[in-house]
């Protein structure tokens, strides 16, 4: 679902069994093919389970981005590209008071960016090329969703203070034996080896470097799929025994983030085919409010999350037949039914509209794993026409991997290998070329 930090793999093995080709997989756990690549190569660690063999000119920028300098200059196409550090308005409009997002430039993700122009790079139509090139200078969430790319968080930080008035957006993300009810997501803690201890010390760490920048706005959402699976996976044994450590956990993210005063925080609180049918809602709002009032109620938990990594409309023309049997059919209607329980939690919401352009294009709306023929959706707005809503925004990153059709990997899971999964697809958070050029293609509105 995310993408890791990118590091310059050493390789010194000088006699290997063959040599991956380009774009080829060269490394990471439980993989037992060639570990090095071409000359014109270079392996990279894309995450634990995927390292893979980049072209030089290329990888070269990415980890200049990775480890903590931003390009000076676009990958490709200097005169349609802009650099890393660029930044992209978003509409003055506030649907509601002390929006955080009012009046504010978003911070653009420069490790996007690179994943985005080393994309453009390889494709050959001029049209689709300048569309893909575009889609750089939209703003995207950073995902924390591993302790080793904390660091970086303080190089964005950094650049977003001197350029001034900037707001970076960031997804805290994770928790000791993450995604309860999933594999293609499992994070690097477990409850069983320190995992609550790990994950506050991860917090801590975020603190620190958000600390060092106070000038600097930072919106979080907090931990995606974590508390809707409290809600309806409990069945789910690891699920049941994460419940109290989750709990903890976020408790004290909120906690210690809201001690900072220029967080805001926004809990994810799944989309409207998960908690949005009528028998989950009151159970969701019950979750929401007693973990905020548990947590002391922060003062900068803005509200919450919905839609993240997922495919569903803000406002369908029409209800999508996959969605038969429930009232609540796109984010809106979720959005409408879920804030009158919200009594005592604050009813602001962002929505994530980054691959929604297209409609009716599921065979269950529990699929969620690199559906096939998606497009990118809104562009990132407060100008959002309902009160309730702060902004709209792309949380998800389009063409990061939702996670690896291939049931012989160690992440594998069996929602990545339907009918309407795009496939053969990597691991999750690894670049998927084809779907990024889909994303493009069916972009609605157009790029």
């Amino acid at each position: 679902m995310l993408s890791s930090t990118l590091l310059v793999l050493a390789i010194s093995i000088t006699s290997v069994i063959g040599q991956a080709a380009e774009w080829g997989q060269c490394g990471g756990q439980g993989f037992a093919g060639p570990f090095t690549c071409l000359a014109q190569d270079t392996c990279i660690e894309l995450n634990s389970f995927f390292f893979q063999c980049i072209p030089n000119s290329i990888a070269s920028t990415m980890t200049q981005t990775a480890t903590g300098t931003a390009p000076t200059t676009p990958v490709s196409n200097p005169t349609t590209t802009k650099t890393g550090t660029t930044t992209a308005p978003v509409t003055s409009q506030t649907p509601a008071a002390n929006n955080p997002f009012s009046n504010q430039k978003i911070f653009l993700s420069p490790f996007y960016a690179a994943e985005v122009q080393a994309a453009a790079a390889n494709i050959t139509d001029a049209t689709t090329k300048s569309k893909a090139l575009s889609v750089a200078n939209i703003p995207t969430f950073i995902w924390l969703d591993t302790v080793a790319k904390v660091p970086t968080l303080g190089t964005y930080l950094s650049a977003a203070s001197a350029a001034g008035n900037q707001l970076v957006q960031i997804v805290v993300y994770d928790l000791p034996d993450r995604d309860c009810a999933a594999a293609a997501s499992n994070g690097e803690f477990s409850i069983a080896d320190n995992g609550q201890a790990n994950y506050f010390n991860y917090i801590d760490q975020i603190v620190a470097q958000i600390q060092k920048f106070p000038n600097v706005r930072v919106v979080a959402v907090i931990e995606p799929d974590s508390l809707a699976n409290l809600v309806t996976n409990l069945s789910v044994q690891k699920c049941s025994n994460a419940q109290t450590t989750y709990l903890a956990c976020v408790t004290y993210a909120m906690q210690q983030l809201n001690k900072l005063g220029n967080v805001f925080m926004y809990l994810d609180a799944g989309h409207a085919g998960w908690l949005g049918w009528p028998a989950n809602l009151q159970p969701a709002a019950n979750l929401f409010t007693s973990l905020f009032k548990n947590a002391g109620s922060p003062a900068n938990v803005r509200g919450l999350a919905t839609n993240v990594a997922n495919f569903n409309a803000l406002s369908a023309a029409s209800p999508d037949p996959i969605t038969s049997g429930n009232p609540n059919f796109d984010e809106i209607h979720y959005i409408n039914a879920l804030t009158p329980l919200l009594t005592g939690f604050p009813a602001h919401f962002i929505v994530d509209q980054g691959r929604s352009g297209v409609q009716n294009i599921r065979q269950q709306w529990g699929d969620w794993c690199n559906v096939k023929g998606a497009g990118f959706g809104i562009r990132p707005t407060t100008n959002t026409g309902f009160s309730a809503i702060d902004a709209i925004v792309w949380v998800k990153p389009g063409g990061e991997c939702d996670g690896t059709s291939n049931s012989s990997a160690a992440r594998f899971d069996f929602h990545c290998a339907l009918s309407d999964a795009d496939q053969p697809s990597p691991e999750a958070g690894t670049w998927f070329q084809e779907y990024f050029t889909t994303l493009i293609s069916k972009a609605n509105p157009s790029l």
